[in-house]
């Protein structure tokens, strides 16, 4: 709609909707006064969701270049998120297969929505359907990545395939950045890999090179652990869970490893509300990495009932003898997981039955701090 152009009721209704199916907002009013042959609109609208948005295998483009066309073009781009659906994505997409099309790239662009690989969080995805660039080499920024012998011998996972940005990242989690907490580099930081075509003027049948510039931070030292509301277990008994000792190497799995030790152990104790929360407390003057660790331990749950389903009484009476937590004993979880993966199974292995799968449910009931186990065998 411009100014002094005529309209109708429906052409507001019709703008309301295209408003809406961009995908940007939650919801799309509009109200209109009239002045005699003048009408004025307003538009009230509410963001919707978005997610940060990702450009997956464009070695062809910058990604200054990319947002900067997506800015000119789509006025309510702003550079980083996009709606998780709508009108908006195609127009996303028209834009970046415009920009091949200068580049002499042809091929269709896709778009989903992808977890992060390095959080929870998700991304939507654009990527090019077409002309791939295989990947010839992976330049490091940093010498402790070039120089580890497990992070050389996975190269192959990604030199020689085609360039994609998001299993660059992929390989960074999984591959690179255990090495470096290995080593005590717990803030160690990625940022995005850059592609260099080796010859430009040939982009769509040439291969590209990448960037991976690593920034290490500090490497800690392991300065133990402060622990807090704990009264189920001592702080030695949960130091000891710990698989590090005074000015070791903050090796970062082993502490990530610690925490889910101590969660198991309350598990195992019948603790299945506990909280384990440790929060850094590092001194970077001295490169040493602590943690305040507070527990919030909860009811210690006792057996109560075990109720099976999809067996028959002979199946029933088998399962019932193989499972060792009496009623009103402390509830084991690391028990109940082991059950589940190999002992009903075992219990049942005499019999002439399939089980497909095991359905299962822990009721738990603070009031009495006793647990019920339900199995549904199928």
């Amino acid at each position: 709609m411009n100014v002094g152009q005529s309209v109708q009721r429906e052409t507001f209704q019709h703008a309301a909707d295209s408003l809406a199916a961009l995908g940007c907002f939650s919801s799309v009013r509009y109200s209109f006064s009239t002045q005699g042959d003048n009408v004025s609109v307003e538009f009230q609208v509410a963001d919707g969701p978005s997610v940060p948005v990702s450009f997956d295998n464009f070695p062809w483009l910058a990604d200054a270049d990319i947002v900067a066309a997506l800015k000119s073009d789509i006025g309510l781009f702003d550079g980083a998120a996009a709606p998780l659906q709508g009108t908006l994505l195609g127009m996303i997409g028209d834009t970046l297969a415009k920009l091949l099309a200068a580049r002499n790239v042809k091929g269709s662009i896709e778009y989903k929505l992808q977890a992060a690989p390095d959080s929870d969080q998700q991304v939507m995805q654009f990527r090019i359907a077409g002309p791939s660039l295989p990947i010839a080499g992976v330049q490091f920024s940093d010498a402790l990545a070039r120089g580890d012998a497990r992070i050389q011998q996975r190269l192959p996972d990604v030199v020689g395939k085609p360039y994609s940005r998001y299993t660059l990242e992929v390989f960074n989690v999984e591959q690179v950045r255990p090495v470096y907490l290995r080593h005590g580099f717990l803030h160690v930081h990625f940022d995005p890999v850059q592609a260099h075509i080796m010859d430009a003027k040939q982009p769509a049948s040439d291969s590209v090179t990448v960037t991976d510039s690593i920034a290490p931070g500090q490497a800690y030292t392991w300065g133990g652990a402060k622990w807090s509301d704990n009264s189920a277990f001592s702080a030695p008994q949960l130091d000891a869970l710990l698989p590090l000792h005074h000015d070791d190497p903050a090796d970062g799995l082993k502490i990530s490893a610690g925490w889910d030790g101590v969660r198991a152990q309350y598990g195992a104790a019948g603790y299945l509300d506990a909280i384990i929360e440790p929060v850094e407390a590092f001194d970077d003057e001295h490169n040493r990495a602590a943690y305040f660790v507070k527990i919030t331990e909860g009811p210690q749950y006792r057996m109560g009932d075990l109720i099976l389903t999809g067996v028959s009484l002979a199946a029933e009476r088998r399962i019932r003898a193989a499972w060792k937590i009496l009623t009103g004993q402390p509830f084991d979880l690391g028990y109940f997981n082991e059950f589940l993966a190999t002992g009903a199974r075992q219990a049942l292995a005499p019999l002439p039955v399939h089980i497909d799968q095991i359905g299962h449910f822990l009721r738990t009931n603070p009031q009495t701090a006793t647990v019920d186990v339900l199995l549904d065998f199928q």
